[in-house]
């Protein structure tokens, strides 16, 4: 019997957590493997073959500015048999919220052009236990991001929201 495998995307800004959530699904990390990791140069494709009857083949795309214009250039061919895409974003860094969410509006306007309907999330990443149930911070995420991504996603795309931490090792929340 052939494993299904499944393809999916992982893009968001340099330093929002993409790489740790990786590292955490592969079942091999510890809180002290995410103290070592290094930003992804370019991209980064990682498969985990742990399931009897699933493949999955991450595709890591690093975050930094240099790369994030040819990613958007080439989108087309990235997702090219893709199922999943999610979009990280550091909840932690509030700084950069307007450019993450001008990034995530880029990736949407490229994908409402497609056929090709991918499972898309939103990962509210670095919303660490005793931070989200700070009320400055919860209202912060709520507004600030959250708000936000209710009304740049169109209606041709579903999508979902998680808050998610790697503190757990890797936690996802729903958000409604």
């Amino acid at each position: 019997m052939s494993k299904s495998v499944t393809k999916l995307l992982i893009m968001g800004l340099d330093n929002a957590g993409k790489t740790s959530i990786i590292l955490s699904l592969t079942k091999k990390a510890n809180l002290l493997s995410f103290c070592s990791l290094n930003p992804t140069a370019g991209l980064n494709i990682v498969n985990i073959d742990d399931d009897p009857n699933m493949k999955f083949n991450i595709w890591d795309f690093g975050g930094q500015k240099a790369y994030r214009d040819e990613y958007l250039q080439k989108l087309d061919e990235y997702i090219t048999e893709a199922d999943r895409m999610i979009y990280v974003i550091d909840a932690q860094d509030n700084e950069r919220y307007e450019l993450a969410l001008t990034y995530l509006k880029n990736i949407i306007k490229i994908l409402q052009n497609q056929r090709q309907k991918l499972d898309f999330s939103v990962f509210l990443h670095k919303c660490d236990p005793n931070l989200d149930m700070e009320i400055s911070f919860h209202n912060r995420v709520k507004h600030e991001l959250i708000d936000k991504i209710k009304k740049l996603m169109p209606s041709g795309i579903k999508y979902k929201i998680f808050k998610t931490s790697v503190y757990t090792v890797f936690k996802k929340k729903l958000v409604d």
